[in-house]
């Protein structure tokens, strides 16, 4: 077999495996799990924004540098926060990611333990 024939095989048998796996696969959450994973943690992008969710419904919120508080809940398997609409929660590891129903691309985070804010 010639250079380009060996070539041409090594480059089909990496296309026919597909691409490596990159860890985990997200898997879209229901609201028993949204409540069991999210209740007593923080979400945040770690430079812009962070979500804490306490029981009960109260959100602690501090983006860019500001916090307020307001009130998360879920409808039926997604989560509603104050002043957006609901958004599915997917999770790969302790990576979250909250779909919205428009197509738009997904406000990525971490699922972590309350970071101490002054």
């Amino acid at each position: 077999m010639g250079t380009g024939r060996r070539t041409a095989a090594v480059i089909l048998l990496v296309l026919a495996a597909g691409p490596a796996p990159a860890g985990e696969a997200f898997r879209r959450l229901t609201a028993s799990e949204i409540r069991a994973r999210l209740v007593g943690k923080e979400v945040t992008d770690e430079v812009h924004w962070a979500y804490r969710f306490e029981p009960g419904g109260r959100l602690h919120v501090v983006s860019l540098g500001r916090a307020h508080t307001a009130r998360w809940r879920i409808d039926k398997d997604e989560l509603c926060l104050e002043a957006v609409p609901c958004v599915q929660v997917w999770m790969a590891g302790n990576r979250v990611e909250l779909r919205r129903g428009d197509g738009t691309l997904p406000d990525e985070g971490v699922l972590q333990a309350p970071a101490r804010r002054s």
